[in-house]
């Protein structure tokens, strides 16, 4: 074999290596999300902490602006909005720029419910990378980014020391 064979050859086995463990990343990130949505309230569907957590981090909004950021359909998010509503954990008040429009937020009652929610994911995540070192940290975090940057596949940084 050449050696650009056995080069091509490490640089498949190393690809498939990470193809492995980034479907484990995604698979525990679904299972935190899954204890985290029943967390939050266990009488909504999972994709509603999606909604809450978005509405947490960035206010109140109108249905659609709130579809479109958590990429679902208007009907879906809609109708999580409705179980969020009944559960008292999201409100609608009119928009003060159009009195035709809603915006949703959530409700005091809501927003302590996703502060515990996310408590419970930095946990698990804090317990995962309590032995790492920061530069292992910021390596990691480093080379996230320039895997999920727009376009992908970004410009990888040489370890800080």
């Amino acid at each position: 074999m050449s050696t650009n064979s056995w080069a091509d050859a490490d640089r498949r086995a190393a690809e498939l290596a990470l193809g492995v463990e980034l479907n484990a990343l995604l698979s525990a990130s679904r299972a935190l999300t899954e204890r985290s949505a029943a967390v939050f309230h266990p009488g909504v569907q999972p994709a509603a902490f999606h909604v809450a957590r978005w509405l947490y981090a960035y206010g109140p909004a109108n249905p659609s602006a709130v579809a479109d950021a958590v990429a679902m359909d208007r009907s879906s998010t809609s109708a999580l909005i409705r179980q969020l509503k009944a559960a008292g954990l999201v409100e609608s008040t009119p928009d003060p720029t159009d009195g035709r429009a809603v915006r949703v937020s959530l409700t005091p009652a809501g927003a302590e419910r996703v502060r515990e929610a996310l408590d419970l994911r930095g946990t698990a995540f804090f317990e995962r990378t309590a032995d790492w070192s920061v530069a292992d940290l910021r390596t990691l975090a480093r080379l996230l980014h320039d895997f999920t940057a727009p376009g992908g596949g970004g410009t990888v940084h040489p370890p800080e020391e």
